[in-house]
């Protein structure tokens, strides 16, 4: 079995986050990808984010029909702060399945701040990382991301095309689609009462717009 898990606050979930996610359970052949959004994100805790409620049922209503996507509430079952390695070890030990391959999918600006998450260096042996990269996006090399003392610990394997770690776990760099979109720029025209067709899910606008989020 390989899953992905694919984190964020999504608020909301948008194509782009879709378009990706769909890339990278081709690129890795993956069984599943697991959308994990972050119940209190530990670099936004002093923002304003929309209930989790909420953002799940954005997401349920994003991914329904497609048999491969799923979602997870378990950081918001958690108390306190959203941390990752909380999510991969829980995920982990949860399903015990002696033939999990874990990736952990992200994009390539998150990776870049790695090291300000909790325990990064013991998060990146726990399961594969999946970032995912610009078309044209030059990599400035994991010794650059993670230093050089913890990058040594990778080395780059031509057959998996990515750094492979002593776990036995690789850290991936992958091209997909990038659509320009943000959430942040969805919550601003809603707000302004703009369009935001083509953005989002026609479930999802009509959702944000029966609950008057973002206004």
């Amino acid at each position: 079995m390989k899953w992905g898990l694919f984190g964020g606050t999504f608020d909301p979930i948008h194509f782009g986050h879709l378009r990706c996610a769909a890339e990278m359970l081709e690129i890795f052949d993956l069984n599943r990808i697991i959308f994990v959004p972050a119940s209190r994100p530990p670099h936004k805790l002093d923002a304003a984010i929309t209930p989790f409620h909420h953002r799940e049922q954005m997401i349920r209503l994003a991914i329904e029909g497609n048999p491969a996507f799923s979602f997870s509430e378990v950081e918001n079952r958690r108390d306190g702060a959203s941390y990752s390695v909380e999510t991969v070890e829980y995920i982990l030990d949860k399903y015990r399945l002696e033939n999990l391959d874990l990736y952990f999918i992200l994009g390539q600006d998150a990776f870049h701040a790695i090291r300000t998450w909790k325990e990064w260096e013991r998060l990146l042996l726990l399961c594969h990382f999946a970032v995912m990269t610009r078309p044209g996006y030059l990599n400035p090399g994991l010794e650059t991301i993670l230093g050089a003392k913890f990058a040594s610990r990778f080395a780059y394997d031509e057959e998996v095309k990515g750094f492979l770690g002593p776990t036995g776990h690789a850290i991936y760099f992958r091209d997909v689609t990038f659509l320009d979109i943000s959430s942040s720029n969805i919550r601003k025209r809603a707000k302004e009462s703009k369009d935001i067709r083509y953005l989002v899910t026609d479930e999802v606008r009509h959702y944000i717009v029966k609950n008057s989020l973002y206004r």
